[in-house]
């Protein structure tokens, strides 16, 4: 837990004091998530190694960062989770058409997990066991007789989909939907583990959690189109009230976005922007890594560009 407390603390920090620095030729714009913050790490030392700009990394919301590369103003986000910021996407793409991304999607997914000791123990396996008080008293921690369930961090978009999944279920009548940042989440849970006491949360892919712990991802209704009805906050003040998502996700996928001008202004990072391939498998052991493991973001960052140089020349090449 120290481990991941320090990394977490030490992401804030070093995003903090990038922020502060004088303006960049690139910025690229990352928000509350390893993975992403990670990538734009990798993406700054490909670019001031091999292409000779500076570039400053600074945090923003989903919004924040697409609204800046409207205005130019950012240049990249390093992973764009999509059905989640389909409102961000038809905005700045589809419609302004002022921002662009990259093609070669990353495959994720997002559920609702337990350990497997709970789904075994205590027959806690569907999302429907969620609305059974009796279930639901299991994840009571604070002992006020409702349970709790991690729903994502502040500002995510698939924190605002968890709650109207939550409601479409009904489970928000059992259970306390908690936000809370990822990094003291997952520490909640490895108390939880060490201290057999039942834990819920939200759970997503490519992730190191799945390989230090066994998991069991709660069963869901299969994704229909036709029943994932969702609006953010952003786009309507009602949107609690007026959606409703009482099935899975659907698979996701993760781009790096970035301005369209950016093809004019810097044609060799918009290349790179446009060729860069990740795979689940690569962002997951990044993760664990710096997370886990404890290695320092810039560190690792710098010793993975040296660690995959053909990798590396094939995006900047193509």
């Amino acid at each position: 837990m120290r481990k991941i407390l320090a990394a977490s603390v030490a992401i804030s920090m070093g995003m903090g004091v990038a922020g502060a620095s004088k303006a960049a030729d690139i910025v690229i714009g990352t928000p509350n998530w390893p993975s992403v913050q990670i990538t734009g790490e990798i993406l700054k030392v490909i670019i001031e190694d091999n292409i000779g700009l500076e570039v400053e990394i600074q945090t923003g919301t989903n919004p924040i960062v697409f609204e800046a590369m409207d205005k130019g103003a950012m240049h990249a986000h390093p992973e764009v989770w999509i059905p989640n910021q389909n409102n961000l996407h038809n905005t700045f793409v589809n419609e302004k058409g002022t921002v662009t991304r990259n093609e070669h999607g990353v495959k994720g997914f997002q559920a609702m997990c337990v350990h497997q000791s709970v789904a075994d123990e205590y027959g806690i396996t569907s999302i429907y066991d969620l609305t059974d008080p009796s279930n639901a008293d299991l994840f009571d921690t604070n002992g006020d007789g409702r349970g709790e369930i991690w729903i994502g961090a502040p500002g995510w978009a698939s924190t605002n989909i968890e709650r109207i999944k939550a409601k479409s279920y009904g489970y928000d009548q059992t259970l306390d939907l908690v936000e809370m940042d990822e990094t003291l989440a997952y520490a909640n849970f490895q108390s939880a583990i060490e201290q057999d006491q039942p834990w819920v949360g939200f759970c997503y892919g490519p992730h190191y959690l799945f390989a230090i712990h066994d998991l069991h991802v709660l069963e869901e209704p299969p994704y229909d189109e036709a029943q994932w009805n969702i609006i953010q906050p952003t786009d309507d003040p009602a949107w609690l009230e007026k959606s409703s998502a009482p099935v899975a996700w659907e698979d996701a996928s993760l781009h790096l976005y970035y301005p369209v001008s950016l093809e004019s202004d810097y044609p060799d990072v918009a290349s790179l922007f446009a060729n860069m391939k990740l795979d689940s498998d690569s962002v997951a052991e990044m993760i664990k890594v710096v997370v886990i493991d404890g290695v320092e973001m810039s560190d690792f960052a710098s010793q993975w560009v040296a660690n995959n140089q053909d990798r590396v020349l094939d995006w900047l090449s193509n």
